[in-house]
């Protein structure tokens, strides 16, 4: 029998966001198109230079932030997937 792997739903969203590296230091804004419960798509001008671990904040204040891991690259688009 075949396990079908479902996607959660996404919600887009098209609203700032800010990316910091590790440590809270230097937060670089970014656009996030959607959202979903594990991960999120997002825009941002040079996604090269992006570790493949980041924080995610939908508001200035880094702290807030959720822990990310880059899973896929895409010109200037990233996808995220939220960890602990």
């Amino acid at each position: 029998m075949a396990v079908t792997k479902k996607r959660e739903v996404r919600r887009s969203v098209q609203q700032p966001g800010w990316i910091s590296l590790e440590g809270g230091f230097a937060a670089r804004q970014c656009n996030v198109l959607d959202l979903s419960a594990t991960g999120a798509k997002v825009v941002i001008d040079d996604p090269a230079a992006l570790p493949a671990k980041i924080k995610l904040a939908l508001t200035r204040d880094a702290r807030t932030g959720r822990n990310c891991e880059v899973v896929w690259r895409r010109g200037t688009t990233i996808g995220v997937r939220f960890v602990r």
